[in-house]
C-alpha cells in the first residue's frame, strides 16, 4: 500500500474493527480553556477509568524515578505491535523507499478519537530511540497524503521513559484535527520569525519549547528531498533539549525524555522531566504526553478536569516539562559566530 492506501482505508477500516470488538471506542467531550493565549482542549473520558493499563516507565512531577520503573524493554510477550496483528487493526504497510525500513499501519485498539492511527516500526526498536530519517519522511507523506485527502492530521512522538509513552515498541501517532491545528500550532504559525531556517521558541508559555518551520513541501517531493528538510531541522532541536536538559538542575539519569509533534508547517520538540503531575490538595495523578503540549489535555473525571483548571494548565505543563533557557542558548549561539568571525 502507499499513504494515500491508507488514508483512504481508515474510515472504513475503523468501522469494521469497532462493529468486531477489536478497537474500543470512547465517548468523549471536549471543553475549551483560555490561558496564556492558547484555547486548550480538555477532553473528558469517564469510560478511561476502566481502560487496561500498561507498564512502562513514568516519573512523576515531585518523586523520584524508580529503579523498579526500567522494564525489559525488548520482551515480545507483552508488546502489542509485534507481529502477527489484529487483522481488523492492521490497516496496511509501508516500506521506505531509500533505506528499506518497513512500517504497519495500526488502528488505536483503545480510541477517544476516530481514525487515531499509529505508524510502527516492523522490527523492534524501543520508544527511547530518537526519530530516524526515514521515520521522518514516511510521517510526512502520511501527513501530506492526509491533506490530498482534504483532512488535516498531525503526528506526534512521545520518547522516553517520562515522556508519557504507554509501550515500549517505537510508535508515530497520528490525530485527526480542525484545518487550523492543535491549539499550539496557532501559536507557532502566528509567530514573527526574523530569520527562517533557525530553531525558535514559543516564548509566552512557561516551559521549555523548540520549534522549527518547516519550508513547503509537496507530494510530488522525493524521499531524499523530504529527509534533508526534516531530519536537520530535527537534529538541530534535538541539540536544543538535550542543552536544555543539561542546564535543569536534579534532572532525572539516562536518556533525555521528550516529546515531538509534527504538522505540515511545524516540528516542536518539548523536553520533559516527569511524566505525570499531581494536581495539588487533589492528590489525582495526572498522565501528560505530547498531545498536553499540543494543547489537548485528557481527563478521566470532572473532579480532574476541575482540579487541572484550578492548578492551571500552564503550571502542569512546567511541572512536567523544563525550565526554558532559551534566551541562554541564543546568547550562546551568538558568541560563537562572532569568535567564529573574529568579531
Amino acid at each position: 500500500m502507499n499513504t494515500s492506501d491508507i488514508i483512504s482505508a481508515l474510515p472504513s477500516r475503523f468501522e469494521v474493527a469497532r462493529s468486531s470488538g477489536d478497537l474500543f471506542f470512547f465517548p468523549s467531550e471536549v471543553s475549551k480553556y483560555e490561558e496564556i493565549g492558547i484555547e486548550w482542549e480538555i477532553r473528558l473520558c469517564t469510560a478511561l477509568q476502566k481502560k487496561p493499563t500498561a507498564s512502562p516507565p513514568a516519573g512523576e512531577a515531585g518523586s523520584a524515578p524508580s529503579q523498579d520503573n526500567q522494564q525489559d524493554a525488548t520482551s515480545k510477550n507483552s508488546d502489542p505491535f509485534a507481529p502477527p496483528y489484529v487483522p481488523n487493526l492492521h490497516v496496511g504497510d509501508l516500506r521506505d523507499e531509500t533505506s528499506g525500513a518497513e512500517y504497519s499501519v495500526l488502528l488505536n485498539k483503545y480510541s477517544v478519537v476516530p481514525h487515531h492511527f499509529l505508524l510502527v516500526t516492523k522490527e523492534f526498536m524501543p520508544q527511547t530511540s530518537p526519530l530516524l530519517p526515514q521515520d521522518l519522511v514516511q510521517t510526512y507523506l502520511l501527513l501530506l497524503a492526509a491533506r490530498k485527502a482534504r483532512k488535516n492530521y498531525f503526528a506526534f512522538y512521545n520518547c522516553g521513559s517520562n515522556s508519557g509513552a504507554s509501550q515500549h515498541h517505537k510508535h508515530i501517532q497520528f490525530i485527526e484535527v480542525e484545518d487550523d491545528g492543535p491549539p499550539i500550532e496557532r501559536l507557532a504559525k502566528a509567530a514573527n520569525l526574523e530569520v527562517s531556517g533557525k530553531p525558535f521558541s514559543l516564548s509566552s508559555v512557561p516551559y521549555a519549547n523548540h520549534v522549527y518551520r518547516l519550508p513547503t513541501l509537496s507530494n510530488g517531493a522525493s524521499s531524499e528531498q523530504l529527509e534533508q528538510a526534516l531530519f536537520l531541522p530535527f537534529l538541530s532541536l534535538l541539540d536544543l533539549v538535550i542543552s536544555t536538559v543539561r542546564h535543569a538542575p536534579d534532572y532525572p539519569s539516562g536518556n533525555p525524555s521528550y516529546n515531538v509533534i509534527l504538522t505540515l508547517e511545524h516540528m516542536h520538540l518539548i523536553p520533559r522531566r516527569w511524566g505525570t503531575y499531581t494536581l495539588g490538595e487533589s492528590g489525582m495523578t495526572l498522565g501528560v504526553n505530547s498531545l498536553g503540549f499540543a494543547g489537548m489535555l485528557m481527563v478521566k473525571s470532572e473532579s480532574e478536569r476541575e482540579a487541572l483548571e484550578q492548578m492551571k494548565i500552564g503550571t502542569v505543563l512546567r511541572g512536567v516539562g523544563v525550565e526554558s533557557v532559551h534566551e541562554l542558548q541564543v546568547a550562546g549561539t551568538s558568541m560563537e559566530a562572532m569568535d567564529e568571525t573574529g568579531a
